[in-house]
């Protein structure tokens, strides 16, 4: 199968994967996030359970990755060209950890509820989207 084909099936099962595996570990409430940044009062520690299960397994995947010559759907593997830690990766964190922590939604859970059709939602996927433009040209594109 050629990687033209394979290509867009792959994006799609990791993309039903990651969705399932949001949904099932509840990972897409945001409650129960920000219960998980509480730790003085009401902590749930089960978002450790789930990074700890999924950082072995895609530790395997991208152990066994690194053994092959090219991937599986593309020419080249595509490696980060930033590397080190400095302010602009420092800033980006804080900002992103603090809208973290403000509405208990990144980027996945907030794509996967848009189902929900809630309004809130929608919302915060647009400003996110916004963000990213206004970051991009005050900023940059990241190099």
């Amino acid at each position: 199968m050629s990687a033209r084909i394979l290509s867009p099936l792959v994006a799609l099962a990791s993309g039903l994967i990651f969705g399932v595996g949001l949904l099932i570990s509840g990972m897409n409430d945001p409650a129960k996030v920000r219960a998980f940044l509480d730790v003085f009062a009401a902590w749930d520690p089960s978002l450790i359970a789930v990074m700890g299960s999924a950082v072995p397994v895609f530790a395997a995947f991208f152990y066994v990755s690194k053994r092959r010559k090219a991937p599986f759907c593309a020419a080249v593997f595509h490696e980060p060209k930033m590397t080190r830690i400095d302010r602009r990766l420092l800033t980006g964190a804080v900002m992103f950890g603090m809208g973290w922590g403000l509405v208990g939604l990144c980027p996945g859970p907030a794509l996967v509820n848009l189902l929900a059709f809630e309004p809130g939602i929608f919302l915060f996927v647009l400003a996110l989207f916004a963000g990213n433009r206004l970051a991009h040209w005050l900023v940059g594109p990241a190099r």
